[in-house]
C-alpha cells in the first residue's frame, strides 16, 4: 500500500473544527495568556530583580508554543477546505487570544526597556537567560522604537477588525472563486497546475479565465490591498519609521547593504535570462512567450515525465540520503506518517506552506500533487522547511524564531538537491532537456518573478502614501514591475498578479518577497559546500539551520561559510551559478535550433 495523499490531523486534535479538545486547548491559551500577564505584572524595573524576569520568560515559552500549535492546527483546516466555517470561527478566536499575548508582550516590552542597562547585562550572563542573550537584547532594542505600551496595545486591539480583518476578508474571497476551464469549475489551486498544459490553445483560453476571473473581483481586491497597506503605513508613521523596508529588514535580521547588492547583482545578470526565454519561444515556436506560456513544457521533448506519489516520494527519499542519513530518515518518516496533504480534490486553497507543531515536534505539510517535476520539487521544499524546523527541535523555543530569508534557505536547498539530481539522473537528453528546463524556471522565478514582486510593492507603498490606488492603477505597476524585471522578453503580462498572488496579503511579513530570492541564492553557497566537502557536511548543515534563530544573517553567513554578504562578490558567485544551467540549456538547443 502507497503513502497516503492526506495528512493526519486527528493525532494533535481528533475531529478537526468540530474539536471539543481543540477548544478546551484554547480556552486553555487564553486563561494561560491571564496567568502570564499576571507574571510580567510582578516584574519591578526598579528592584534589580532578575527572578520575575526568568519566571515570566520561561511562562512565555511555553505560551508561545501552544499559541502556535493551536495557529497551526486552523490553518491546516483552512488550508484543506476553503468552505470549513467552524475553522473561520476557530480563527476569529485564535486571533482574539494572539491579540491579548500580543499586548501582554508590549508590556513585557515595556519593562524591558525600564531595566537598568548594567543590571540587564548582568542578567543576561547568568543561566538560563544567558543562552537567550540575542533574542532579549533584539527584543529590547526593537521595543525601544515602538510606541507607548497603551498605544501599541490599542493597535493590536484595532488590528483584530482593521488589518486582520481584511486579511481574511482576501482569503474569504479566493475561497469562493472558481476559474472555468475545459468544462469544469476549477478551483485556484487546480487551475494554477494546468497552466504546464502542453496544448498552447488551452493554456491561452485558461489565462484568459484566470485574468477575467481575478479582474472580475480586482476592485475588491483593490480595496482590501489598500487598507492593508493603509494599516501599515499609519502605523510605521506613528513609530517614526520612514522606510517601509525597516520593519522587513528588522524581521530578516538582514541590512539594507545585503538587500541592495543582492538586487543590483540580480538586476546586471538578466541578460541569459533573457536569452533562455526566448530560446524557449523558438522552439515552441513562438515570436516570444506569452506569460501563460512561462510554464509550458517544450514542444521539442517527449511528453514530460510524471511520477505517482509513491515514485515522488521514493526519489525525494533517495536524494536527500546522498546528503545525509538524518534529512533522508526525516523524509521517510513524513511520508509513513501521513505529515503531507497532497490530494488535487476541490475546495483546498492554493499554493502550498509546511506549519510546525511544537508540541508534538512535527509538520505538516500543504500542497496539491500532479507529479510533474517542478510539484516533486515543489515537495521537497517543503519538505526542506520541516527539515530546518526538526534540526532545532532541542533548541530553547525562544530561539527557533528564525527569520523567512534563512527558513527559504532549507527549503530551497532541499529543492536543488532533488532537482539537480533530477537532470543528472535523466535516462534521455530529450528527458534531460525537460528538467534542465524546469530547474532553470526556477530561477526564473525568483530573480525574475520575485523581482518583480519586490519592484511592485515598493513603488505601491510609494504611491499609497499619497492615497488610494485604484485597480487599473495597480494593474499599471505590475505590468511595469514585470517588464523591467524581465527584461521586457515577454509579448504580454500578467496585470492582475497584484490580486493573485496570496503573498501581498499576508500580515506576518511585510514585503514577502526579497527572502525568497536571498534563500535561494543563500543555499546555493551552501549546496556549492557540500559538494566540495560531502563527508561530514550534513552535521556542518544542521549547525548552521541551529543558528537561524539567534543571529543576523550577516554574522550566520560570516560563521557558517566564511562570506560577506554586504558585498557583491557572495552574489556575484550564486547568481553566475545559476546560469550554468542556461549555458547548458543553450548547448544542448542550439541543434534543434538550427534543424528548425
Amino acid at each position: 500500500m502507497g503513502y497516503s495523499l492526506m495528512w493526519d490531523l486527528d493525532i494533535f486534535f481528533k475531529g478537526g473544527s468540530s474539536s471539543k479538545e481543540f477548544l478546551l486547548f484554547l480556552n486553555g491559551i487564553n486563561e494561560e495568556v491571564g496567568e502570564l500577564d499576571r507574571l510580567v505584572s510582578k516584574i519591578n524595573p526598579e528592584g534589580n530583580d532578575g527572578g520575575s524576569l526568568i519566571q515570566a520568560f520561561d511562562f512565555l515559552k511555553n505560551t508561545n508554543m501552544k499559541s502556535s500549535q493551536a495557529g497551526a492546527f486552523i490553518g491546516c483546516l483552512e488550508a484543506q477546505n476553503a468552505q470549513d466555517k467552524k475553522a473561520g470561527q476557530l480563527r476569529i478566536k485564535q486571533m482574539k487570544i494572539v491579540a491579548s499575548l500580543k499586548m501582554v508582550l508590549s508590556k513585557l516590552d515595556e519593562k524591558l526597556i525600564q531595566l537598568d542597562d548594567a543590571f540587564f547585562k548582568k542578567i543576561l550572563e547568568k543561566e538560563p537567560l544567558n543562552e537567550l542573550k540575542f533574542v532579549l537584547n533584539e527584543r529590547r532594542e526593537r521595543a525601544k522604537e515602538k510606541l507607548s505600551v497603551k498605544e501599541e496595545s490599542l493597535i493590536t486591539q484595532l488590528s483584530m477588525d482593521g488589518f486582520e480583518g481584511w486579511s481574511q476578508m482576501y482569503d474569504t474571497i479566493v475561497g469562493s472563486m472558481t476559474i472555468p476551464h475545459k468544462g469544469e469549475n476549477l478551483s485556484v489551486g487546480q487551475a494554477a497546475n494546468k497552466f504546464s498544459d502542453p496544448d498552447g490553445k488551452a493554456r491561452k483560453e485558461l489565462f484568459t479565465a484566470w485574468e477575467q476571473a481575478w479582474g472580475g473581483k480586482s476592485d475588491l481586491f483593490a480595496r482590501t490591498l489598500n487598507h492593508l497597506a493603509g494599516f501599515r503605513l499609519s502605523v510605521n508613521d506613528k513609530r517614526g519609521w520612514d522606510d517601509i523596508l525597516k520593519e522587513p529588514l528588522e524581521i530578516g535580521r538582514m541590512k539594507k547593504e545585503t538587500l541592495e547588492s543582492m538586487w543590483n547583482v540580480i538586476a546586471d545578470h538578466k541578460e541569459p535570462l533573457v536569452r533562455f526565454l526566448q530560446r524557449k519561444a523558438e522552439l515552441l515556436d513562438l515570436d516570444k512567450l506569452s506569460w501563460a506560456d512561462l510554464d509550458a513544457p517544450l514542444a521539442v521533448t517527449a511528453e514530460s515525465k510524471v511520477m505517482d506519489y509513491q515514485e515522488g516520494a521514493d526519489f525525494i527519499v533517495q536524494q536527500f540520503s546522498k546528503f545525509g542519513s538524518q534529512l533522508a530518515h526525516f523524509a521517510q518518516k513524513a511520508f509513513e506518517d501521513s505529515w503531507i496533504e497532497a490530494e488535487d480534490r476541490p475546495g483546498k486553497r492554493p499554493g502550498g506552506f509546511c506549519t510546525g507543531f511544537p508540541l508534538n515536534k512535527q509538520s505538516r505539510i500543504f500542497m496539491t500533487y500532479s507529479g510533474t517535476p517542478s510539484n516533486v520539487s515543489t515537495l521537497a521544499h517543503e519538505l526542506g522547511h520541516a527539515f530546518h524546523s526538526y534540526a532545532m527541535r532541542e533548541i530553547h523555543p525562544l530561539n527557533r524564531s528564525y527569520a523567512m530569508n534563512v527558513a527559504e534557505t532549507a527549503s530551497t536547498f532541499a529543492e536543488m538537491v532533488v532537482s539537480d539530481a533530477a537532470v543528472k539522473e535523466a535516462a534521455s537528453e530529450e528527458e534531460k532537456l525537460v528538467l534542465l528546463e524546469d530547474k532553470i524556471q526556477r530561477s526564473v522565478t525568483l530573480l525574475m518573478n520575485v523581482h518583480a514582486r519586490f519592484l511592485f510593492e515598493t513603488r505601491f507603498y510609494d504611491e499609497r502614501k499619497q492615497g488610494y490606488v485604484s485597480a487599473e492603477r495597480l494593474n499599471e505597476l505590475m505590468v511595469d514591475a514585470q517588464k523591467e524585471a524581465y527584461g521586457d522578453a515577454l509579448s504580454d503580462y500578467n496585470p492582475t498578479f497584484w490580486a493573485s498572488k496570496l503573498h501581498f496579503y499576508i500580515t506576518d511579513v511585510p514585503f514577502y518577497n526579497f527572502p525568497y530570492t536571498f534563500g535561494y541564492l543563500f543555499s546555493l553557497g551552501i549546496y556549492a559546500n557540500a559538494l566540495k566537502e560531502p563527508a561530514g557536511f550534513e552535521e556542518k548543515y544542521i549547525a548552521l539551520l541551529k543558528d537561524t534563530g539567534s543571529m543576523k544573517v550577516e554574522d550566520l553567513a560570516d560563521k557558517h561559510l566564511g562570506v560577506d554578504l554586504t558585498t557583491r562578490d557572495f552574489w556575484e558567485e550564486a547568481v553566475n551559478a545559476c546560469m550554468k544551467d542556461v549555458e547548458e540549456f543553450m548547448r544542448l538547443t542550439d541543434p534543434l535550433v538550427r534543424k528548425a
